[in-house]
């Protein structure tokens, strides 16, 4: 698919916040869900400014909630390189442990069985306060979720009801539903449509129906070369679908050989934790060749966690295979009370294949890095051996004849053996 230009997102993204509109019939005030900074290169911050323009040209109120999930708030030079233009006075700050409702609960023998036996616990259908329908905290006629689609390690693809039960769910619901697919596997759903996560909050949406107010999905599709590629806005499942499909034609990289040596960049800016930069993992993990080395060159690592207690326990129990993190589960009261950080320690494991040898800025240390499974590496001496501006996004060839595959943002795709992946 061709590139989208700016004025042709603008044009095709505000006839459909026109046609939403009408359809309802009178629409007095809009929630604005886009992503936070974290995904910056979703084009969503582009598209909620237009959002902003045309809504308030109609005499609509507008308010902006970014779905954080665990994410810690954005700072204001955040906030202004995401979203330039738009009003500060805006922008609304999703708490995942205080600021939710629970619209219903999914029984517990449905997630069993959806998850043919990973887990056995029921899952709480959790949105932000604000989006309960006729709530004295919102009130809201519409609600335009905005974000990306693309090959997501909990769910298979992000976004859609994600956005929603995560982006602005409580601890309980996140807690749960990625535990449910670090326990079901990985490796079995990333790129994918269906598995059995998306199930959950596709089941959440339809319990929620009346309960929250209608919501107008606005998703695109942006390759590895930061290209928007498409944009699919509807009420609907459909535009989530054909996103996915797109996505796996842009986000998606089948080797055919496996990665012995693979070097991946976090930019500074976007990844500051391994909570968010072990996507550098995650999204390789396929890839990579049994006894390779991952190199993560990561400028701007400052801690383990978003916040001070989940980086608590990434420091106590660290990046182990996921049998060991399972029987700390069942064993430590800490780790079952916080299953997405659990999730989160077996999705940043190689499972013992492979090294992963971070390179951090000042932020963490040696004794850090290695305290929690990682190898160290100087970053001063991989920023020196690998010029990150100069390499082709793959296969690269060093002066030393140093063969390697190099991922500018790891955020941006997935990379997988051809033999490993089954759509």
């Amino acid at each position: 698919m061709a590139a989208i230009s700016n004025a042709e997102a603008d044009s095709l993204f505000s006839q459909a916040l026109a046609q939403a509109c009408a359809d309802l019939g009178t629409v007095s005030s809009v929630l604005l869900i886009p992503p936070d900074i974290t995904r910056f290169h979703s084009r969503a911050g582009f598209f909620t400014g237009i959002a902003c323009r045309e809504l308030t040209k109609k005499g609509i109120t507008v308010t902006v909630l970014p779905a954080l999930g665990t994410h810690v708030p954005l700072s204001a030079a955040e906030r202004e390189r995401m979203f330039p233009g738009v009003p500060e006075s805006l922008f609304r700050v999703h708490d995942w442990r205080n600021d939710v409702v629970e619209l219903d609960r999914i029984e517990r023998e449905w997630v069993e069985q959806i998850t043919k036996g990973a887990v056995s616990y029921d899952w709480p259908v959790q949105v932000n306060k604000m989006m309960q329908a006729g709530g004295h905290t919102g009130g809201f006629d519409l609600i335009v979720s905005l974000g990306q689609v693309v090959p997501h390690e909990v769910i298979g693809m992000a976004n859609h009801a994600k956005n929603l039960f995560v982006g602005t769910g409580g601890k309980e619901a996140i807690d749960k539903s990625h535990f449910a697919g670090a326990a079901y596997g990985m490796e079995k759903m990333m790129g994918r449509t269906d598995t059995p996560v998306r199930a959950m909050f596709d089941e959440g949406l339809r319990r929620s129906e009346g309960k929250i107010p209608p919501v107008l999905y606005a998703l695109t599709v942006v390759g590895t070369d930061l290209v928007l590629r498409g944009l699919f806005c509807g009420f609907g499942r459909d535009c989530f679908e054909q996103a996915a499909a797109l996505s796996r034609q842009f986000n998606v990289d089948l080797l055919d050989e496996p990665i012995q040596k693979a070097v991946v960049y976090l930019e500074p800016e976007e990844f500051r934790t391994t909570w968010l930069g072990n996507k550098a993992i995650y999204r390789t993990r396929m890839a990579m060749a049994d006894d390779g080395e991952l190199l993560i060159i990561a400028p701007g690592l400052e801690r383990f966690g978003e916040d001070r207690g989940i980086d608590a326990l990434i420091r106590q129990y660290g990046y182990r295979p996921a049998r060991v993190i399972r029987e700390q589960v069942d064993t430590n009261l800490d780790l079952a009370d916080n299953l997405s950080a659990a999730a989160h320690l077996i999705h940043g494991s190689s499972e013992g294949r492979f090294t992963v040898r971070y390179c951090p800025g000042p932020g963490l240390n040696r004794q850090d890095i290695e305290s929690v499974g990682f190898a160290w590496g100087d970053i001063g001496q991989a920023m020196a051996h690998y010029d990150i501006g100069s390499l082709a996004t793959g296969w690269n060839t060093g002066a030393d004849g140093d063969r390697f595959f190099f991922v500018p943002n790891p955020a941006l795709g997935l990379w997988a053996l051809r033999s490993n992946f089954n759509e």
